[in-house]
């Protein structure tokens, strides 16, 4: 099994598009993805976000999407926006590779620090995270306020 990790382009766009909607189906909230492969591409030209991509046999198995923020504590950090391998293609160790990947993206930015959310019962993924060294913090609240309307559920 041969894996090339390379930096996203364009053209991989729809195929990083539907790992996110494979994310989403698992957590369960497909319903709420209002992206669309057109709308990645114009935030991807417009260098709101940049991805890292595995591929196998041309097609992409993997992706860590991330971009640059900034704290005002500690100065510039990477933010992990989203992380999968597609459900087949686990467990061969693709997610770290990614993982380093993203690390070492994040040290080529002088990122002081990487953040990431995981849902408190993705218990695999808690454990993917734990091989690292990582601080969970459950001291603050995640808050959010969308502003364009949220599609409505059947």
């Amino acid at each position: 099994m041969s894996i090339i990790l390379r930096k996203a382009t364009e053209t991989d766009l729809p195929g990083i598009h539907a790992l996110v909607c494979e994310l989403a189906e698992y957590e369960k909230g497909l319903d709420n993805v209002t992206t669309t492969p057109k709308s990645y591409k114009k935030d991807f030209k417009d260098e709101i976000f940049e991805a890292i991509v595995a591929e196998m046999a041309g097609e992409i198995v993997g992706m860590a999407l991330y971009f640059m923020a900034f704290s005002t504590w500690r100065g510039k950090m990477m933010y992990l926006e989203d992380f999968i391998v597609k459900e087949s293609m686990r467990g061969h160790g693709i997610g770290a590779k990614l993982f380093d990947a993203f690390i070492d993206e994040a040290k080529k930015h002088e990122a002081v620090l990487v953040k990431w959310q995981v849902l408190k019962w993705n218990e695999p993924a808690i454990h993917f995270y734990k091989k690292y060294d990582v601080l969970f913090d459950d001291e603050w609240v995640d808050g959010k306020i969308f502003l364009t309307p949220m599609p409505k559920t059947p």
